[in-house]
């Protein structure tokens, strides 16, 4: 019986972005305006002290076009990889801001891949 520890998850979602800038400045503007109206101010360096979801930063999300309007949103630091729980709270963040049309849990793709050998 295969486990789910320490298993890399990612988020695949749909919008209405043509490319991974788009979907990139969709995901964070809402966060880092919410951020300005907190703090008053915001600072490139400010990226890894805002939360996303408990013990996820900003800073550290990554987007990736897979195809037309579909992107995979997943962790760019190899030493805190999104878990499932906390991918699941990224897409409830996602979802209640409203930035895209579709967001899915995923096992991240080169993971899959590793396990099937």
């Amino acid at each position: 019986m295969k486990t789910n520890k320490g298993r890399e998850y990612c988020l695949i979602v749909e919008g209405a972005y043509l490319t991974e800038q788009d979907a990139e400045h969709a995901l964070r503007d809402p966060f880092i305006e919410d951020w300005v109206e907190q703090t008053g101010r915001f600072r490139i360096h400010n990226m890894g002290d805002i939360e996303v979801a408990p013990g996820v930063a900003l800073g550290s999300l990554g987007v990736v076009l897979l195809d037309e309007r579909v992107f995979e949103i997943a962790s760019l630091d190899p030493e805190h990889p999104l878990t499932e729980h906390k991918a699941k709270g990224v897409a409830d963040a996602l979802r209640r801001q409203d930035m895209f049309d579709e967001i899915s849990v995923e096992p991240r793709y080169e993971e899959v891949m590793r396990t099937e050998d």
